[in-house]
């Protein structure tokens, strides 16, 4: 049997440590493989010997992994059988260090899909007749034949289990000594099989964990029934604890999770669990369990604990209510008209906007039942239920409801954001804090049409408690959810309410700390299900201890907290009487409460241990009732849910709801503004300048200042029309001088361009354009309005330009060309698809770089991608320009309705731009073309996307302006990244001589994509067609010579 990289890898590095119960290998090292010893030699190694038996198990709840002859496989989705099937190999390789003539089955004869039941059938006759050996099959649900988000998605997980069943039976009706695995098995990627999962509005993983969750807890039901496990010692049926969970690590390549790590889970739960388990794993580390004297065996029902005994918390208080021993209840003696003279009993209407934790997922949910996780108890919530009253269910409206009998808004019972019940809880599972804006106009709806409200006269107070699901996914985009993105989010929300809503008090609370969280799922005793958390929020748990990513999550906590605190502390809201935010502290920081032996305790928890029970709801409503008749600048931010909360009573003296007025709190001074910006400059810090000891022969071994020569080809935006405009008269005017890729006025203190930094590592760069109109093109040779068509021609004027120039040693001299095109072409795809189509632009684009490659030696091009232009229909801004000349530029783009037929159509041929609020300094009179500033960042992303190896450019910009965003070329590697040099292998040293004189060109691709994405399938098609031609004329040498790098 063939060895996989991972027993290779075990084997070099169990040769100098020492084993018992688990074996760790770093896979980030990559040690040499070799394949020189036999499967047996790897098991002393591995895994601790354990005493042999004379004779294999006469029971299934006694099996050894010795014991086993056969793995056989059921139920491998079609649509990944290549990843599962290498997956099942490799647990099949594990198995054979204990017994080395295993062999494994997976069904190749047949193309088609089969039901489980047909697969069942021809298994359990195959093996009808082995009646000697052990087999092990391995049992397969693919969650992905049910849609997620489906409204019959109980009924389709209730058949997917009734034929797990029925084929279970049939394997224990004909099978003989046979032990059964089964295993849930997502890809939790569903958008292509799923209408619903392809709405962006849908919080996908949210509907994928809970699809998992169903189908676990509902297979759990099936499989603990005795029949699995009780009857005989010939045949037992098991559910692995945890989903296998296949990832797509990158849409591009179609690569997936490693089959290793899915190898040892699933081997792993193939074990009788071990006491001593791990706790949250770097992923970068592979660590799988061994046999041990003590639990030897395969995991069964019966020789296993289950993990419901084995859970550990301590048991619910059944008394959820609250005593309410305050005396000063009465209202106001007329309707107060200030928010500052507020009594408890003067508000009229509670509301709340928010996510999981308002709407009450799973707070009435029993403590091992996470089927009822996603049940929605909005009666029950913290800070919006109004089941029962006060002694039963402690809620902020029922602790209200002491005060004025008659509040309404409250929620009931059970449901969604939609039902009756719900009324303004508009709070919606998995929301972040880009939903805001949505719930509140809903909820402002809600308030104005419903009779019950005198919206105009009733005093209210609303709760908003976000960003928790923010920062569960802030490591998929830190940008998208940086603080500065996420509260700015959270502040278009609230001036909503502002605007809109009289009479109204708003609880922002803050974001809690959410670090806690990760002791609960460092402790396995728990039993927490903390595959299903790390779905819902894996940018907390993956993260190792002491890690820079847990430092980074930590960091990223404290911001978000901090950012709310200034968002208020702005004063912003409180510009009339009727109306304020009030920033509650609750929990900021808060202690995970511990049981008396010192474990987290669970009975805070939901059973999934991620959302809170009725009992933490019970404290959280108190802590905010309390938050609410704390002064400003003096309220509780720290909570010890351990000691419990007090219930605090309005006073004599002070019986209002505290704002900043009527706290006596003033607002620390704000910064004072940046000055003016006078130039868009940026500055310079690097250190290592110096070009190569000899001019380079391999354009893999480029230093910045190796660079003599720059020019560029394309349209408008090269050409930098209107990037210094005032006005719609100066619009037609090119500033070349400070254009991006090709501009040199001044220097980089004050014009940042991309030869203006190249000019800080040599002087002396050639070709800049410079000052306005055509005078002093350089080798600047875009022309304004030019399409892809065109741009063959501009490389024939580069050609010649160059090769005419005397200043220029056209053979010698390495250059460094940017070609940037499309953005006409994409404008005006509509008015003419046959010539404008993406097939045309591949062949002009084709034709252009062919030219260069043939004809212009030592070069490297940036052929970079260019932004969506769809996101120009953001931009807006009340001037002629923007909303008359903008249309007439890009017409395709930006007259089209907005849920048009015309729209859709350019919207596939120009992926949709991710959300955001666009900042119009950024563009010209037009509100198309980039501004001067526009100009600075672009050459600025440019530049930093050279010195990124390729496979890890940044393929967005941020457009921040900042002044020291320039990225540095360093010791490790002071070369511009190609695709040759970007490999993990790639040295420093210099590469070996030979005699060879023969000119081998090289073609590399390595896209630049310095601002946004742009026909990703034309160019990604393009130069990936250029490499297979491009390899078909290569020579094989081991030499690198000059060449032509893409």
């Amino acid at each position: 049997m063939a060895r996989s990289a991972l027993l290779i890898l075990a084997a070099l590095v169990g040769s100098c440590a020492q084993f018992t119960d688990a074996l760790s290998i770093d896979v980030r090292k990559n040690p040499p493989q070799t394949e020189n010893s036999e499967t047996e030699s790897y098991m002393p190694i591995l895994c601790s010997p354990i005493p042999a038996t004379v004779s294999s198990s006469s029971s299934v709840h006694t099996l050894r992994p010795d014991d086993i002859s056969a793995v056989h496989v059921l139920g491998i989705p079609s649509s990944h059988r290549h990843e599962a099937s290498r997956v099942v190999s490799r647990v099949a390789e594990l198995l054979s260090m204990f017994n080395p003539g295993v062999s494994h089955f997976l069904d190749q004869s047949s193309l088609q899909p089969r039901s489980l039941l047909e697969e069942a059938e021809d298994l359990s006759l195959s093996l009808s007749h082995e009646v000697t050996d052990w087999k092990l099959v391995l049992l397969f649900v693919p969650a992905d034949s049910v849609c997620a988000c489906s409204p019959d998605v109980a009924a389709n997980v209730n058949s997917v289990v009734q034929e797990v069943e029925a084929a279970l039976e049939l394997l224990q009706k004909r099978s003989h000594r046979t032990l059964v695995h089964v295993a849930v098995w997502s890809t939790n990627h569903q958008r292509d099989k799923c209408e619903c999962m392809r709405d962006e509005n849908i919080n996908r993983r949210l509907h994928q964990a809970f699809l998992l969750n169903a189908l676990q807890a509902s297979l759990s039901g099936i499989l603990e029934k005795s029949k699995w496990h009780d009857r005989g010692v010939d045949f037992a049926a098991v559910l692995q604890t945890t989903p296998v969970i296949l990832e797509q690590i990158s849409v591009s390549e179609d690569t997936w999770s490693d089959p290793d790590q899915l190898a040892v889970q699933l081997w792993t739960n193939l074990l009788q669990p071990s006491t001593r388990q791990p706790g949250v794993m770097d992923s970068s580390v592979i660590t799988f369990p061994c046999p041990t004297q003590e639990r030897p065996f395969l995991r069964t029902q019966s020789n296993s604990p289950s993990e419901k005994e084995d859970k550990a918390s301590a048991p619910v208080d059944p008394v959820m209510g609250t005593e309410v021993h305050c005396t000063n209840r009465s209202p106001s003696p007329s309707i107060p008209t200030s928010v500052h003279e507020l009594k408890p009993g003067d508000i009229k209407v509670v509301a709340a906007v928010g996510d999981s934790v308002t709407a009450a997922n799973g707070v009435g949910a029993m403590t091992d039942n996470l089927l009822l996780v996603p049940i929605e108890y909005r009666g029950l919530s913290w800070s919006i239920g109004g089941d029962d009253n006060i002694s039963t269910v402690t809620t902020l409206p029922n602790i209200l409801r002491e005060f004025n009998p008659s509040l309404t808004g409250f929620s009931v019972g059970r449901g969604s954001e939609n039902s009756a019940k719900a009324f303004l809880n508009q709070a919606v599972p998995g929301a972040k804090s880009g939903d805001m804006e949505h719930q509140v106009r809903v909820l402002v709806t809600k308030m104005k049409e419903d009779s019950r409200i005198d919206f105009e006269n009733d005093w209210k107070v609303i709760t908003m408690f976000i960003a928790a699901n923010d920062i569960c996914d802030f490591c998929t985009d830190t940008i998208f959810f940086s603080p500065s993105n996420v509260v700015g989010r959270i502040k278009r929300a609230l001036d909503i309410l502002h605007s809109e809503v009289p009479r109204a008090i708003v609880n922002l609370v803050e974001l809690l700390d959410i670090v806690p969280l990760r002791d609960l799922h460092n402790d396995k005793t728990l039993g927490c299900p903390t595959w299903l958390v790390s779905l819902l929020c894996p940018c907390i748990l993956k993260p190792k201890d002491g890690s820079i990513e847990l430092q980074q999550v930590n960091d990223f906590n404290r911001a978000y907290q901090r950012g709310m605190r200034d968002l208020i502390d702005s004063g912003r809201y409180d510009t009339h009487e009727n109306f304020t935010v009030v920033l509650q502290p609750l929990v900021r920081e808060l202690v995970l409460p511990l049981l008396d032996d010192g474990r987290p305790d669970r009975s805070f928890f939901a059973p999934d241990c991620f959302h809170l029970s009725q009992k933490a709801h019970t404290l959280m409503a108190r802590a905010l009732w309390n938050n609410m008749l704390e002064p400003v600048g003096n309220k509780t931010f720290y909570q010890d849910f351990e000691a419990g909360v007090d219930l605090q009573c309005p006073s004599t003296t002070s019986p209002y709801l505290k704002t900043a007025l009527n706290s006596g709190y003033t607002y620390p001074d704000l910064p004072p503004p940046p000055p003016p910006v006078t130039n868009w400059g940026k500055d310079f810090s690097c250190a290592n300048t110096a070009p190569s000891d000899s001019v380079p022969t391999s354009v893999h071994r480029l230093r910045p200042a190796d660079i003599k020569v720059v020019g560029a080809l394309g349209d408008s935006l090269t050409a930098a029309f209107g990037a210094k405009a005032e006005n719609l008269l100066e619009l037609p005017i090119e500033d070349r001088g400070v254009s991006w890729s090709i501009g040199g006025d001044e220097t980089l203190e004050t014009v940042t361009t991309l030869p203006n930094i190249l000019k800080k590592f040599n002087p002396n760069i050639k070709g800049v354009s410079l000052g306005k109109g055509k005078k002093q093109t350089g080798f600047n040779v875009a022309v304004s309005g030019a399409k892809v068509a065109e741009i063959p021609g501009q490389v024939r004027v580069l050609i010649d330009a160059m090769k005419n120039d005397s200043t220029v040693d056209f053979e010698n001299d390495w250059k460094l060309v940017t070609l940037f095109i499309g953005g006409n072409d994409l404008c005006q795809y509509c008015n003419d698809r046959v010539t404008l189509s993406p097939q045309n632009y591949r062949h002009h684009m084709m034709t252009s770089l062919d030219m260069l490659y043939n004809e212009v030696p030592r070069t490297i091009v940036n052929v970079l991608e260019i932004l969506e232009i769809v996101g120009l229909r953001t931009i807006k801004e009340d001037t002629i320009g923007c909303s008359v000349v903008q249309k007439y530029v890009c017409s395709c783009f930006l007259i089209p309705g907005e849920n048009s037929p015309e729209l859709a159509e350019v919207k596939r041929i120009n992926r949709e731009m991710q959300e955001s609020k666009p900042d119009t300094s950024f563009f010209s009179q037009d509100c198309f073309h980039f501004s001067e500033r526009g100009h600075a960042d672009m050459a600025a992303a440019l530049w930093n996307n050279m010195l990124e190896p390729v496979g890890e450019k940044q393929t967005y910009n941020n457009f921040t302006s900042a002044r020291n965003d320039i990225k540095c070329p360093t010791e490790e590697h002071p070369y511009i990244f190609t695709a040759k040099n970007s490999l993990p292998s790639w040295t420093t040293d210099p590469p070996p001589t030979s005699d060879c004189t023969d000119k081998v060109e090289i073609w590399l691709t390595g896209v630049l994509a310095a601002v946004g994405l742009l026909i990703g399938c034309a160019i990604t098609w393009l130069l990936l067609s250029c490499t297979a031609k491009r390899n078909k004329k290569r020579k094989s040498s081991t030499v690198e010579m000059k060449g032509t790098a893409f």
